[in-house]
C-alpha cells in the first residue's frame, strides 16, 4: 500500500500557502520560501484556494505504482527463491545474490532491492545487525598497486565434499580487484605463489598489507636484539628482494577490507561451489580463474581515485625462479659435506670459486624441491650421498665384562677385625655371669 498521509514538504507548502490566503506574503514571497519557479507556484496557490489545503497531497499517493510488477510474477519469483535459493540461515541466498542468479539460470529480471523487500514481507528473509566497536575508517590508498592486502581464510569452502581449506586471498586496495586461491594451509609455499601470480598478472606492487604472524614477519630473537638486527622471514625476504614493503597490521579491523572481502567469497563462493558440485580444491582453483574472479572482479571492483598504475615491470620467470625459494645458511664439514633437512651433499672438487672448509654456504630450495648450493654468489656442484653410519659401540675388555656381569657381594669383616672385638668380649662376660649363677656341686 502506498502513504495516505501528506509528506513533510507538503505540509510544509501548506503552511507558506496559508500565509498567502491570510494576505501575509505574496506569491512571489512563497515561491523563494519553498524553492520553486513563479509558475510553479501560482500554479500550487491556484490548487489551494480553489481545492483547499487537501489538494497540494500528491495525486498518486495511495495509489499502486505504475511500474509495480504483476502479483502472479511476484509470486512466481518468490516460489523460485524459496525452492531453489531458500534454506536456513546460513544456506540460503541473499536478496542481491537470487536476484542474479534469477537473471542468470531463470530468465526473471528484478531489482535486488525490490526482491530484497518481496523476501522480507513473505518471511524468506531476515538479518541482524551486530553492534560493533566505533573505529575511524581508513581512506583508500589512490593507486592501482600502491597497497595490496593479503591474507588467508580458513573455512569449509566444500562443505561435506571435501576437506576444509584455506583460501589465500589478495585485493587491491585502491580498486577491489580480487585474486584468490585455495589451498590446504596458508604455509609459505601458498603465500609466495599467490603473490607470483599477482605479479605474472599485474606486476610488482610496492606494498603488502598482511597479518602479523611468523610467516610474514616476527619479532627479534635474543641474538638479533643483541645484534641490533631486523628479524626477517622467507617471505619477507622475497618480498625485500622485490622491493615491495611489508606492512603488518596489528588487529582484523585494520585490514577491514580484506576481512570483508572473506565474508564475500564464504557466502557467495561456498553456493556456486556447491552449485557445481566440486569437491576438490583443484577443481576449485579451475572454477576460480576461469570464471569466478572474472565475474568477481566485474561486479565489485570500481576505478581507483587516480589513473596511474603504481605497478612495477613483473621480473622475467628466471628472475623470479630464484627470488621465490627458501635460502638456508650451512656449514661445510671438513670433509667437504653440507647437511640439510636431514640430507647430505658432498661438494665437488671446483676448478673456480673454492669453498673452503667450516665455510658458511647458502643452500637454496626451490618450489617443487630442486636444491642449489652457493658460495659468494656462486653455484657449486654437488651430489647427493647416503647417510653416514653410526658406529657400533667398541668391545670391552673382557676382565671388565666379568666385573661387570658378576654381582657385587656383601661385606662382611674378618676374624681378626677389631669391630669382632666388643662381641667377644660381651659373649665372654655374659658367660661369666651364668658360671657365678650357678649352685655349687
Amino acid at each position: 500500500m502506498g502513504r495516505t498521509e501528506m509528506s513533510q514538504e507538503e505540509l510544509r507548502r501548506v503552511e507558506v500557502l496559508a500565509r498567502v490566503h491570510s494576505k501575509q506574503l505574496r506569491v512571489v514571497d512563497a515561491s523563494r520560501l519553498l524553492g520553486l519557479s513563479y509558475r510553479q507556484a501560482k500554479r500550487l496557490w491556484k490548487r489551494y484556494h480553489e481545492e483547499g489545503p487537501a489538494s497540494l497531497k500528491h495525486r498518486s499517493a495511495g495509489c499502486t505504482s505504475n511500474h509495480a510488477c504483476a502479483p502472479k510474477f511476484r509470486q512466481r519469483v518468490l516460489d523460485l527463491v524459496r525452492k531453489k535459493y531458500g534454506g536456513p540461515v546460513g544456506e540460503r541466498f541473499g536478496p542481491t545474490l537470487a536476484a542474479e542468479h534469477l537473471d542468470a539460470e531463470d530468465g526473471l529480471v528484478v531489482n535486488a532491492e525490490t526482491l530484497r523487500l518481496w523476501m522480507l514481507e513473505a518471511g524468506q528473509w531476515s538479518r541482524q545487525r551486530k553492534r560493533r566497536k566505533h573505529r575511524r575508517r581508513r581512506e583508500r590508498k589512490e593507486h592501482f598497486g600502491e597497497l595490496v592486502q593479503m591474507d588467508g581464510s580458513f573455512h569449509p569452502w566444500l562443505e561435506e565434499r571435501g576437506a576444509e581449506g584455506c583460501l589465500i586471498d589478495m585485493a587491491d586496495d585502491a580498486t577491489n580487484t580480487t585474486w584468490a586461491q585455495l589451498g590446504e594451509q596458508e604455509t609459505i609455499w601458498a603465500v609466495a605463489d599467490g603473490l607470483r601470480a599477482w605479479i605474472e598478472q599485474y606486476g610488482v606492487p610496492s606494498a603488502l598489507y598482511v597479518d602479523w604472524k611468523n610467516l610474514y614477519k616476527r619479532p627479534a630473537n635474543a641474538r638479533e636484539r643483541l645484534r641490533g638486527e631486523e628479524p626477517i622471514t622467507q617471505f619477507g625476504r622475497m618480498c625485500a628482494k622485490l622491493g615491495i614493503a611489508v606492512i603488518a597490521a596489528s588487529s582484523p579491523e585494520a585490514k577491514g577490507r580484506i576481512e570483508r572481502m572473506h565474508g564475500t567469497h564464504q557466502d557467495r563462493l561456498v553456493k556456486k561451489l556447491r552449485r557445481k558440485q566440486i569437491g576438490s580444491h583443484e577443481a576449485a582453483n579451475v572454477y576460480l580463474r576461469r570464471e569466478y574472479l572474472p565475474e568477481h572482479n566485474r561486479r565489485f571492483a570500481r576505478a581507483a581515485a587516480r589513473p596511474e598504475d603504481y605497478h612495477r615491470r613483473a621480473p622475467r620467470a628466471a628472475e623470479l625462479d630464484e627470488i621465490f625459494r627458501l635460502e638456508n645458511e650451512r656449514t661445510i664439514g671438513n670433509d667437504w659435506v653440507v647437511r640439510y633437512a636431514n640430507h647430505y651433499y658432498q661438494l665437488e672438487p671446483q676448478s673456480r670459486h673454492y669453498a673452503p672448509a667450516r665455510s658458511k654456504v647458502l643452500v637454496c630450495e626451490g618450489r617443487h624441491g630442486g636444491i642449489r648450493i652457493e658460495y659468494r654468489g656462486r653455484a657449486l656442484g654437488w651430489k647427493q650421498i647416503a647417510a653416514p653410519l653410526q658406529p657400533a659401540p667398541r668391545a670391552a675388555a673382557a676382565g671388565a665384562r666379568v666385573a661387570v656381569a658378576i654381582a657385587k657381594r656383601k661385606w662382611a669383616p674378618p676374624a681378626d677385625h677389631p669391630w669382632r672385638e666388643a662381641a667377644r668380649r660381651a659373649v665372654q662376660q655374659k658367660a661369666l655371669r651364668e658360671v657365678a649363677r650357678a649352685p655349687l656341686a
